[in-house]
């Protein structure tokens, strides 16, 4: 079976889908979609109220948002630390809202709630011979920044799949449904680096992010706001494998105009070195300067800092 084959399950609707195992998601599914045409500032209010629930009951992932924000931010205070966090949840559950616009609005409707900036720097360094890696971080906004990319470019990017198989194809859908006319790709960890090298160097945008904590077998130590984060060596290797340029890209939602601004930086400068160590500090430094564009919006609940150098205690209960 080709890699073709095999991974376009996950974003075409199947009748598997439809089994009575899945009713009940389809249902919640079908309420949300009912809850979603009130308007858009009345769900605001709601998923910014829903956060702030969350916030108090959920402790672990709490506790976990505490922990990076002080690692990251070390001059500030606790009082500000948690106000962070509040906000961080406010934030993810108002993301949570707007993931409809995604999933059934016509693209012209999504369109108006994007603002691009920075965009003709993918047409320049195309123009100029390379093909073009848009490094993104997990944050609210990260589905609004594929679909703002794949509207206009034809893209691939690696995918890990949702326990949930019908979460997991509204979610591959929405990612892929505006690059259908492109020919937009997602391909699963299993399909290996072969596939994003190959579909890259024939000229599609990669959309790669870069900052889950993998483990120590795959991966490097290198500074994440000071802090030593393992991290994935892989951006450096395949820039040079399609002669490829990186840009950072990230996605911030503007509570006062009610859109999500999706800005794209400038090209990370002399990258790769071929030494991963000092590539993925590089990557890294990148990273840190999409977070800091709305640093309450980037998903700090995930535990970045899970794997540690040898020697060094654990910062996680």
């Amino acid at each position: 079976m080709s890699v073709k084959e095999s991974n376009v399950h996950l974003y075409r609707f199947r009748a598997g889908l439809l089994r009575p195992k899945h009713w009940l998601t389809w249902l919640g599914l079908g309420l949300y979609f009912l809850f979603t045409l009130l308007p858009m500032s009345l769900l605001d209010s709601v998923g910014s109220s829903l956060g702030a629930y969350a916030a108090k009951k959920n402790r672990k992932r709490f506790n976990i948002a505490r922990v990076n924000l002080s690692l990251c931010f070390p001059d500030k205070n606790s009082r500000d630390i948690d106000a962070m966090v509040v906000e961080h949840f406010r934030a993810q559950l108002r993301g949570v809202m707007h993931l409809f616009i995604i999933w059934w609005r016509p693209v012209f409707l999504v369109r108006r709630r994007i603002i691009r900036e920075g965009f003709e720097q993918v047409d320049y360094h195309k123009d100029q011979g390379k093909q073009v890696i848009v490094l993104l971080c997990h944050s609210v906004g990260l589905d609004f920044a594929v679909a703002s990319i794949s509207m206009d470019y034809n893209t691939n990017g690696p995918y890990k799949p949702m326990r949930n198989e019908v979460v997991d194809f509204m979610f591959t859908h929405g990612r892929t449904r505006f690059g259908a006319k492109f020919g937009g790709k997602l391909f699963t960890r299993e399909d290996g680096l072969r596939p994003l090298i190959r579909e890259t160097r024939a000229g599609k945008v990669l959309i790669y992010l870069a900052d889950e904590d993998l483990g120590l077998a795959s991966s490097v130590f290198a500074p994440f706001f000071g802090v030593p984060k393992a991290s994935i060596p892989v951006l450096g290797r395949m820039t040079k494998a399609c002669n490829a340029v990186v840009l950072p890209c990230v996605s911030c939602y503007d509570p006062k105009l009610r859109k999500y601004r999706v800005k794209m930086l400038p090209a990370i400068e002399d990258f790769p070195t071929g030494d991963d160590s000092v590539d993925a500090a590089a990557m890294n430094r990148a990273i840190e300067k999409t977070v800091l564009e709305c640093p309450t919006q980037y998903l700090w609940t995930f535990r970045y800092f899970q794997t540690r150098p040898e020697g060094e205690a654990p910062v996680y209960d």
